[in-house]
């Protein structure tokens, strides 16, 4: 393939067979045409070198023709594929020529430059391949670069070194939204100082789009921890143009939830760096500085780490240097203080956890508690700890019992003897704006119990009088949280509990009483004060004063208060004996507008009343009116009471009236009950009729199926009373009732209800004969609430007008004759 020309030692490669193409040749030399039809003869019936041979002449013929080029380029290529490129070097660049020939008037054709850009990669000279590259991106328009770069950046990829990182550079000028692609190359090629500018650019162009789909936040970690890992290798300075100190910082103030892991990225950074000093500085500004457990601990646990790695190399030295027999005392000495230092870190770590809790919320009294918890008997500090907790909480802000704080502040000084300090400090705290009345009533109280600590009796009643000194008449509303707690407070129950404890225990029954009257006045008083006040009147013989107590505070409170304290009141009052009319008008108050839940135990008491000093009659009335004034839970009862009372004072025949009343007034259940006491009663005075009669009427209270006990007992009392035509009347009245009960809508849906409930429980399945009898039970029932005058459809989808089953002719409806007599209704009556 050496001859490229038809000079006169090639004709011999023009065959007779060629001669027509030749001549087509000659007619039309300008015409590509008859050179493709010449190179498709040769291509199946000529070898290779005639092939080469005719291709070579056309492209001197056209050498413009892209597409002559395009073929002869193909097949020297194809002609020289799988073979080794070092073994042939002389026909790689043969083609080589080639392909700079075509491209001497073809330097515009894409495919050209990327045919031959592809058959230099196949060759080992990177050199020439490069400079090819660059012709080719000069060449063509920037449109078309692409399709160079796509080639090109796989060659830099192969090349390595400063030729890839060139040539990225370069690529990064048309391209800059590759940046990643970019700083991959660059961390791979050890450029980590470029890495990070490059990093730099891009962090800080707000248009840049990572085409990776990394966050801003994604990209800017990954350059810390590039910053971190290789901080030896990365240049760093004002020169540079790289401060890693100030980067890491500006991410710890923009990162919130990330400050932990970067301020020990930036220690890291300097330990890298072998600056242990500088190291350790950070890791004390993180500790102090961050706002979270979590980050607390990151951190921590990092510098421990740290610390524990710098004591383990010097010991490591020195039991080398012992092995040795040498001895350095400066070395020991500085492993001594390091030692030193860390068990000072670890004795620090509960004060640092307090302080991360605090920076949270200074509000936090709990954690201001465990915190002088952690001084213990470190005095000095113990009183600091006080004094920065009452600084920085905001009272209407604290977490937690703000007053226990104050309190325990003067406590402390109070264990120490120092009682004139502690009563200042009581003294300020009652002048805190506490969020509530009750956390300033609860430090009142606290300061007078430091007084009776000391037995200071007199001092702790001038507290606490001092605590509620108010005007005669306030107006102030306790509730009112637009006032602040010290214009409240003279309001608060706790506080005049205490007043009012702490006089009766130390002082004078005058001034008790002044007190509980002070109550009264302000209309705080509750019922424990009205019963309060009224014991201790009593206790001090002061009987009618007590009862006017009791009278102030039915006054005061409604029902259900009112009840226990009219219990209390009538019980004293009978206790002390008074008149019997003036109980007598008590009792009439307490029942006017008592609610029926309560009526009962005040009328047994007015009834009780009247059965030891007065008169029974009087007695029964009020029992009689006690069954109609309870509570429906409470009237069988009343009645059955009612009923003894009238027994033992009457006789029974005295109840019967009494047995009437509640049998009518009773709801079935309880009527049935109270029949069947009736019954036995009347039985027990030999009145079998009027106890026949009283079963036969509590009969339609009791369903057989559900009441078998009233029916058995019955049956046993006509076995033994009766005869057999009152056995056969009580019979035939159960076959009443029953039929009665089979006939009543609502009771036979309610039990059909239940029965089904209880075989859903059971997961017994339903039969089609019990699906027939709840459809007949359902129609039933429709009947039953049908308008009177009016007949109820039938149950099917038709109503009434349903038509005859298949097959079978419509009867026509049987006539009714009005005069026809009902032989069932005449059986019934024959029996």
């Amino acid at each position: 393939m050496e001859r490229t020309s038809a000079s006169q030692p090639d004709l011999y490669l023009i065959s007779d067979q060629d001669i027509v193409y030749e001549q087509d040749l000659l007619r039309d030399p300008g015409s590509v045409t008859p050179w493709l039809a010449y190179i498709e003869f040769k291509q199946q019936h000529g070898t290779p070198y005639e092939q080469a041979f005719v291709m070579e002449r056309a492209c001197k013929q056209l050498p413009r023709s892209y597409k002559l080029w395009k073929m002869y380029l193909e097949f020297r290529m194809n002609h020289l594929r799988g073979r080794n490129a070092a073994i042939h070097r002389s026909e790689y660049h043969k083609v080589n020529s080639l392909f700079e020939r075509a491209l001497i008037l073809l330097n515009k054709m894409p495919r050209i430059w990327e045919m031959y850009l592809s058959f230099l990669l196949q060759q080992p000279i990177v050199t020439q391949t490069r400079r090819t590259f660059d012709r080719a991106l000069r060449a063509l328009p920037v449109t078309q670069h692409n399709r160079i770069w796509r080639l090109y950046k796989p060659f830099a990829r192969s090349a390595s070194g400063e030729t890839a990182v060139k040539i990225y550079s370069r690529y990064m000028q048309i391209h800059p939204e590759n940046a990643e692609e970019y700083i991959d190359l660059l961390i791979d090629m050890g450029h980590y100082t470029e890495a990070v500018k490059r990093y730099i650019d891009i962090l800080n162009n707000p248009r840049f789009q990572s085409k990776q789909g990394k966050s801003h936040f994604q990209l800017w970690s990954e350059m810390v921890e590039l910053l971190v890992n290789k901080a030896k290798e990365i240049e760093t300075g004002a020169h540079v143009g790289i401060d890693v100190d100030g980067i890491i910082r500006s991410g710890i103030e923009r990162f919130a939830d990330q400050r932990g892991r970067l301020w020990a990225g930036l220690a890291t950074y300097w330990i890298t760096r072998g600056n242990f000093e500088k190291a350790r500085d950070i890791f004390e500004e993180g500790i102090t500085t961050v706002m979270t457990v979590r980050d607390f601990t990151m951190i921590f646990d990092s510098y421990v780490e740290f610390e524990e790695s710098v004591i383990g190399n010097l010991m490591e030295e020195a039991s080398v240097r012992a092995s040795k027999g040498k001895l350095d005392e400066d070395a020991d000495l500085d492993l001594d203080l390091r030692m030193l230092r860390f068990e000072q870190l670890m004795d620090r770590r509960p004060f640092l956890v307090n302080d991360v809790l605090l920076r949270q919320n200074p509000n936090n009294v709990i954690e201001w508690e465990k915190r002088v918890a952690l001084w213990g008997d470190n005095k000095a500090e113990v009183v600091q700890t006080y004094t920065n907790a009452i600084a920085a909480i905001n009272p209407k802000k604290a977490h937690g019992k703000f007053h226990e704080l104050w309190g325990n502040y003067a406590k402390f000084y109070e264990k120490g003897g120092d009682l004139d300090t502690a009563r200042v400090i009581m003294d300020k705290a009652v002048k805190v704006p506490f969020k509530t009345v009750n956390e300033l009533a609860e430090t009142w109280c606290e300061w007078a119990e430091m007084e009776l600590r000391n037995e200071n009796f007199d001092k702790a009643v001038e507290i606490m009088a001092k605590a509620t000194q108010a005007p005669k008449k306030s107006s102030v509303d306790y509730f009112d949280e637009t006032l602040s707690p010290q214009q409240r407070v003279h309001k608060s129950w706790k506080l005049w509990s205490f007043y009012v404890d702490l006089v009766e225990s130390v002082g004078t029954l005058e001034e008790t009483r002044k007190i509980y009257e002070r109550i009264f006045e302000l209309r705080i008083a509750t019922p424990q004060t009205v019963v309060n006040y009224a014991n201790l009147l009593e206790e001090n013989k002061y009987f009618e004063e007590s009862f006017k107590v009791y009278e102030r505070g039915l006054d005061l409170f409604s029902y259900p208060v009112a009840f226990e304290l009219w219990n209390l009141y009538l019980t004293k009052a009978v206790d002390r004996k008074i008149s019997i009319e003036r109980l007598r008008d008590l009792f009439e108050q307490a029942l006017d507008g008592c609610p029926p839940k309560f009526a009962k135990v005040l009328y047994l008491m007015y009834g009780n009343l009247e059965e030891e000093r007065g008169l029974a009659r009087h007695a029964m009335r009020i029992y009689e009116r006690a069954t109609r004034a309870v509570s429906d839970e409470d009237r069988f009862e009343m009645f059955d009471f009612y009923i003894t009372k009238s027994a033992s004072n009457f006789g029974l025949t005295s109840t019967r009236p009494i047995y009437e009343r509640a049998i009518a007034a009773l709801p079935d259940k309880e009527a049935k009950d109270m029949c069947l006491k009736f019954a036995e009663m009347e039985r027990r005075l030999g009145e079998i009729d009027r106890a026949r009669a009283i079963y036969g009427h509590a009969s339609q209270f009791c369903d057989p199926r559900t009441n078998a006990g009233f029916w058995q007992k019955w049956e046993a009392f006509e076995v033994q009373h009766g005869n057999e035509d009152t056995f056969k009347e009580m019979l035939r009245i159960k076959r009443s009732v029953q039929a009665q009960y089979n006939t009543d809508v609502n009771f036979i849906a309610s039990q059909a209800i239940a029965r089904s409930q209880q075989r859903a429980q059971e997961g017994i399945p339903e039969t089609e004969e019990e699906k027939e009898q709840a459809d007949a039970m359902a129609a039933l029932e429709r009947q039953a609430r049908a308008p009177m005058g009016f007949v109820a459809a039938s149950t099917g989808p038709e109503g009434g007008n349903r038509p005859p089953p298949a097959g079978k002719e419509p009867q026509p409806a049987a006539p009714v004759n009005p005069d026809a007599i009902n032989l069932d209704e005449d059986m019934d009556a024959e029996d």
